[in-house]
C-alpha cells in the first residue's frame, strides 16, 4: 500500500507502508476525516482447529502494526445470546429507582451490580449518560474469604441479581459472558501459538492458561440513555467514551444495538462508533460485522508477549445531528483478566504503548 495522508486534529499525517490495513475493508466517509477499516476476522471453525496456523490472523490483527482488535465470526447460537442481553439493558436502566439502588454495591466501588453516575467523563463531570451493570458471567462468588474480599472488593465480592424484578436478566448475562469467555480461550490459543514462534513461554505462562484459572473475568452490560438535546460534547470524538486502553489481558466486544422508543434501528450517523488511535498514531473508525464478537488486547497482555500482542487506544463516538435525538445504545463487553493472585512472569524488557495524553 502507498503512503496515504489524512487528517488528524487538523494537520496531515502519513499512514505509514508499514501499517497493517485490512485488504477489503478501507473506505472514508464524507462525515468524518478519518478512515474505516473493517476488523481482521477468523471464523469460528477456523478457531476451533488446535492444528491451524492462525499466526497471519493474529499478527494482522493483534501485531505491533495491527489495530488491537480482530473479531470471530460465524459463532453458533451467538447472534440470539446477543440479542436477548442487549434488549434487556432499556428494561434494567428503567426499572424504579429504588430497585435499582439496591443493585447498587458501593463497597465493591461500584464494580458489581448497577451503577449510573459514579464514573467521570474526559471533562471531570459524572457521566450520567449512561448506565452499567457489572457481574462475573462464570462465578457468582469468586471467594469466600474475608480477607481476600476486604483486600480485592472489585473483584472478589459476589454478584448482584434483579432476581424478582428482572429475572431473565441473569440467565441472559452469563449466557452470552459464557460464550464470549470460551471463544476468548479458543482465540488465546492461538495468541500463545504466535506468540511462541517469537519468544520462550514456560508451561501454564500463556495467556490461555492465565485466563482459564482467573476466577475474576467481568462483565459489563452498558446502557446509553436517549438524549433529546444531543450528547453534551457531542462534537467531540470521545463523546460517548472517552480515550483508553484497557489495562486487562483480552476484552471480547458485542457490536451495540440501537433503538428508538424500544424498536430496534440502524445508527442514524455513519460516524459515530469505535475509533482506534494506530501503533503509527493515526486514528481510524473500526468497524465490524453485528453478529461478530470483536475482541481487543489489554496492557497486561501487551506486557507479557513482549509486545507481540499489543494494545490501543481507543475511544467511541456518539452519533450526532437531528435524527439522534432519542437514541438509545445498548452493549456489552468482556473483561478478561489475571487472578487477583496470578504470579506474573513479566519479560526482561516490558513493553508499554504510550498512553493518549490528555486533552489539557
Amino acid at each position: 500500500m502507498g503512503m496515504q495522508t489524512l487528517t488528524l486534529f487538523g494537520s496531515p499525517h502519513p499512514i505509514s507502508q508499514n501499517a497493517v490495513v485490512p485488504r477489503h475493508a478501507m473506505s472514508r466517509s464524507s462525515e468524518t476525516s478519518f478512515p474505516t477499516l473493517t476488523t481482521i476476522s477468523i471464523s469460528f471453525s477456523q478457531l476451533q482447529d488446535k492444528n491451524a496456523d492462525l499466526s497471519f490472523k493474529i499478527e494482522e490483527g493483534f501485531g505491533p502494526n495491527g489495530l488491537g482488535i480482530l473479531s470471530v465470526t460465524d459463532v453458533p447460537g451467538y447472534s440470539s445470546l446477543r440479542r436477548n442481553l442487549l434488549h434487556l439493558a432499556p428494561r434494567l436502566a428503567n426499572l424504579p429507582k429504588e430497585v435499582k439502588e439496591d443493585l447498587e454495591d458501593p463497597h465493591s466501588r461500584y464494580n458489581f451490580g448497577w451503577s449510573h453516575g459514579k464514573e467521570k467523563l474526559e471533562s471531570g463531570k459524572p457521566d450520567i449518560l449512561k448506565g452499567s451493570f457489572y457481574a462475573n458471567p462464570i462465578l457468582d462468588t469468586p471467594t469466600t474469604e474475608a480477607s481476600l474480599i476486604q483486600r480485592y472488593p472489585s473483584y472478589c465480592r459476589s454478584n448482584i441479581w434483579p432476581r424478582n424484578a428482572l429475572p431473565e436478566l441473569e440467565v441472559a448475562f452469563k449466557a452470552l459472558g459464557k460464550l464470549i469467555f470460551d471463544i476468548g480461550l479458543m482465540l488465546a490459543y492461538h495468541c500463545d501459538q504466535y506468540v511462541s514462534k517469537g519468544m520462550k513461554i514456560h508451561k501454564d505462562e500463556g495467556l490461555e492458561s492465565i485466563l482459564h484459572r482467573s476466577r475474576c473475568h467481568k462483565g459489563r452490560l452498558l446502557y446509553y440513555f436517549p438524549s433529546q438535546q444531543g450528547v453534551p460534547d457531542g462534537n467531540s470524538l470521545s463523546s460517548w467514551c472517552g480515550w483508553h486502553t484497557d489495562h486487562g489481558s483480552l476484552t471480547g466486544l458485542t457490536c451495540s444495538m440501537f433503538t428508538r422508543d424500544g424498536v430496534e434501528i440502524a445508527c442514524p450517523d455513519s460516524a459515530a462508533g469505535l475509533y482506534i488511535r494506530t501503533r503509527n498514531n493515526q486514528i481510524v473508525k473500526v468497524v465490524y460485522g453485528k453478529d461478530d464478537i470483536a475482541y481487543q488486547i489489554g496492557e497486561t497482555t501487551e506486557i507479557l508477549s513482549g509486545g507481540y500482542l499489543c494494545a490501543t487506544p481507543h475511544c467511541v463516538q456518539a452519533p450526532k445531528g437531528e435524527e439522534s435525538s432519542g437514541i438509545e445504545r445498548s452493549t456489552f463487553a468482556l473483561f478478561m483478566q489475571p487472578d487477583w493472585d496470578e504470579k506474573l512472569n513479566f519479560p526482561e524488557e516490558v513493553h508499554i504503548h504510550k498512553e493518549v495524553p490528555p486533552n489539557k
